[in-house]
């Protein structure tokens, strides 16, 4: 395999790149590795008040009723275990502690109109019985109506026209809170323990390993729910956006679920290239990376390393599982992903804005994907000379990024706060081929 094409290393230091599944071409320059990772507004330091820590934002324990009607909550028990609790009546959800919930985005990327209007969709048995639950409890009707009210406002409904519509035209667009394919999944703290002004916010990197392995595990748990409910979605997109210049409406941690009817130009491209090569992911992609040295961490069921030629910087972290869709994996499989996902998260630092993407088989599509996810770096934005030449500056050159995690990944492991069987650096074994979705 030539890997030269991919991956060049100038006389004066430039590390030019081209990405082997989207094509993008990359410089990394010298010099401008120097510029301070995090990005945009420097976050709030204002001094919290204790109301602050459940009630700060929408998304908080004290302010439920200001998300649409909750799908689903994890809850710890006092044994230590956890378990996922559905439906849980409007009038008894403030007296229920939570880890994270499940509710509807009130502003829909592909909305419940779309379902029905060009698939004649219905809800399912089980969401429709879920409505009529919600909606006669006296306290889920006001809630359906005040949230109602507020997204008809902020669609520029006038309060008039918004008194003169009928019931059942409120009944109808209820649906989207019900049965819709757009989901968010919310960890319970904005804060995080200890926290003394509103710069402290609770990321990923501040849960346990195991509050983390949760935290995937239920979003898993909402992407099955999803394609059940919605025969007509071939693909959902999972992403967590993390601070303003990320795209995140909200600085309190949450994960999006979007349903839609088609792959996306980027998993039929990748698609397309497994049908010329199904071993592409190995070759192109962490044999590729071994050999550049990029690989920084790994456990017996996932790795992780410095991503090539991407326009932020990006770490990329693939299963190693012959399964290639999250729901497919065993526990043990979904563990070794999240403590990955968490550990990377946790070197980064919560003060660095990201993208975390992840991507995977399509439910229809016979051509094997393995399971990976892309944590991305915003800290650079695209400027005159991206657009007038189509070549991206990335600051951070992958061994840059490979270098600036390792020390931390280090002092993670050794403080307990990431999983102690992640082997870092030159503790990882880089063997050719680690990802077995290929095999027969």
């Amino acid at each position: 395999m030539e890997y030269s094409k991919y991956y060049t290393l100038m006389a004066d230091g430039t590390i030019k790149q081209i990405n082997p599944f989207t094509d993008n071409e990359v410089w990394s320059v010298p010099g401008r590795a120097g510029k301070p990772a995090p990005n945009g507004a420097a976050l709030l330091q204002t001094p919290l008040k204790p109301s602050d820590f459940t009630g700060f934002c929408a998304f908080c324990p004290d302010r439920l009723f200001e998300t649409p009607p909750e799908k689903s909550r994890l809850i710890q028990n006092e044994d230590g275990g956890y378990r996922r609790v559905d439906y849980v009546p409007p009038s008894e959800m403030k007296g229920m502690p939570w880890l994270f919930r499940r509710v509807p985005n009130l502003f829909e990327i592909v909305t419940v109109d779309y379902w029905k209007k060009n698939y004649n969709y219905v809800l399912s048995h089980a969401n429709l019985n879920w409505k009529e639950m919600y909606l006669g409890d006296p306290v889920g009707l006001e809630h359906v109506h005040e949230i109602l009210a507020y997204k008809l406002r902020s669609s520029g409904y006038s309060p008039e026209r918004i008194h003169d519509l009928a019931e059942e035209q409120l009944y109808q667009m209820s649906d989207a809170f019900f049965g819709g394919g757009h989901e968010l999944v919310i960890a319970s703290p904005h804060f995080r323990n200890g926290a003394t002004d509103a710069s402290e916010l609770f990321s990923s990197g501040d849960m346990t390993p195991e509050e983390h392995f949760q935290y995937v595990h239920f979003t898993i748990d909402a992407m099955t729910d999803i394609f059940a409910a919605n025969r007509y979605i071939r693909y959902i997109s999972i992403f967590q956006n993390w601070l303003a210049p990320a795209g995140a409406s909200f600085d309190h941690l949450h994960k999006q679920l979007v349903g839609i009817d088609d792959w996306g130009a980027s998993i039929r491209h990748q698609i397309d290239l497994l049908r010329q090569d199904p071993n592409i992911f190995n070759e192109l992609g962490a044999n590729l990376a071994g050999m550049q040295n990029l690989i920084f961490a790994e456990n017996d069921h996932a790795i992780a390393y410095a991503g090539i030629g991407h326009r932020h910087p990006t770490i990329e972290i693939f299963s190693k599982s012959y399964f290639s869709r999250p729901y497919e994996h065993s526990e043990e499989e979904v563990r070794a992903m999240s403590d990955l996902i968490h550990a990377c998260h946790a070197a980064s630092g919560s003060q660095i804005s990201s993208n975390e993407e992840w991507y995977y088989t399509p439910v229809d599509a016979v051509y094997q994907m393995p399971w990976h996810v892309l944590i991305k770096w915003r800290v650079n934005t695209a400027a005159g000379f991206e657009g007038g030449t189509s070549i991206y500056i990335n600051p951070i050159a992958p061994l840059e990024l490979r270098d600036r995690l390792v020390p931390n990944l280090y002092r993670l492991r050794d403080a307990g706060h990431i999983a102690g069987n992640i082997r870092i650096a030159e503790e990882c074994e880089i063997r050719p081929n680690p990802l077995r979705y290929y095999l027969d």
